[in-house]
């Protein structure tokens, strides 16, 4: 083999010569050791940069929210009657009364029991959309995207429409027997708001729920079958399983709009429902109590702020775990 005298008269193989000077650049470049080069730093006319793009945002929501949220905190603790001082007698006053007290216990309960409701007619829908084969399956899917953009007063005028005292059951009633009025009387009651909330909310948990069903692997459900596993031994073994996390976040969220709706508690006129937000619109345009309006106002924030965390904390916890799996 031939061989590349150097000047101190040692052999090198001719294929490994060296350049002398692009070894001391690189050894200058990389430090004596070859480590990475380090890495720089954006200059601190980017990081100014940023920040000057992020201000007009963060002004806007300031102005937009913030600021009148701040005011109506600060007015909960500056009664009328109070010499205009900032004390606790809002509170105190508000927390007495017994209307707010079956305010909030009225908005909890009827929150609760729409959102089971709609956890278990979407956990049943959705399973049908995505498991079962039906002509206009899809198209029925693609409703429901356009169902979310409803406005919730229009489901309850719709509801109106068919259940209401004038609407066309008590009319094929009064039709067929000659009565006076019909025997549908219950959707200006706490049943009619929960039909009206159940019904307009359903699909925001089918729609985390198609989701999750689509990424199930069918290979498992003819496993299942082929070992002799019904239908409920099924989905209760491995369907259900794969919907917990989209059940948990799509509740979550369905219980912070119940626990903040307004429209579907005032159309529908039930006389014996008070929720949260209609107490709210009863002090402040009724009653011009703004003080009281703003305390209940902020009970309904902490209340509505509190679940919001808790629907964050258990998205966090799906996408942790959809990423454990995944590895």
């Amino acid at each position: 083999m031939e061989t590349a005298q150097e000047g101190t008269g040692q052999g090198v193989p001719a294929g490994n010569q060296t350049n002398p000077t692009e070894t001391a650049k690189t050894t200058r470049a990389f430090g004596s050791r070859g480590d990475a080069p380090p890495r720089r730093r954006p200059p601190r006319r980017q990081h100014t940069t940023r920040w000057l793009w992020t201000l007009p945002p963060v002004a806007a929501l300031a102005l937009a929210f913030l600021y009148p949220l701040a005011l109506v905190v600060q007015q909960s603790f500056t009664p009328e009657t109070g010499g205009g001082g900032h004390n606790l007698s809002g509170y105190t006053e508000v927390f007495a009364e017994t209307g707010f007290r079956t305010a909030l216990w009225t908005t909890i309960w009827i929150a609760v029991g729409s959102t089971t409701g709609c956890l278990v007619l979407g956990f049943a829908l959705a399973l049908v959309i995505a498991f079962v084969p039906f002509p206009g399956g899809k198209a029925l899917s693609r409703f429901i995207d356009v169902f979310l953009a409803f406005p919730s007063f229009l489901i309850t005028l719709a509801l109106l429409f068919v259940y209401g005292t004038a609407g066309m059951a008590n009319g094929l009633w009064t039709d067929a027997t000659g009565a006076a009025s019909g025997p549908v009387d219950f959707l200006h009651t706490p049943w009619g708001v929960l039909l009206a909330e159940i019904t307009y909310f359903t699909p925001f948990v089918m729609r985390p729920l198609l989701a999750a069903f689509s990424q199930v692997d069918t290979a498992q459900i003819e496993v299942a079958a082929s070992l002799g596993a019904k239908a409920p031994r099924i989905v209760r073994q491995v369907i259900l399983p794969e919907a917990l996390p989209s059940l948990a976040a799509g509740g979550s969220l369905v219980l912070v709009m119940c626990l903040n709706e307004f429209g579907i508690v005032l159309f529908t006129g039930a006389k014996d429902v008070t929720t949260l937000p209609m107490l709210v619109y009863g002090k402040a345009i009724l009653e011009s109590d703004y003080t009281g309006a703003c305390v209940v106002a902020v009970v309904n924030i902490v209340l509505s702020v509190a679940l919001y965390g808790l629907y964050r904390f258990v998205v966090a916890t799906t996408a942790a775990g959809g990423r454990r799996a995944g590895a």
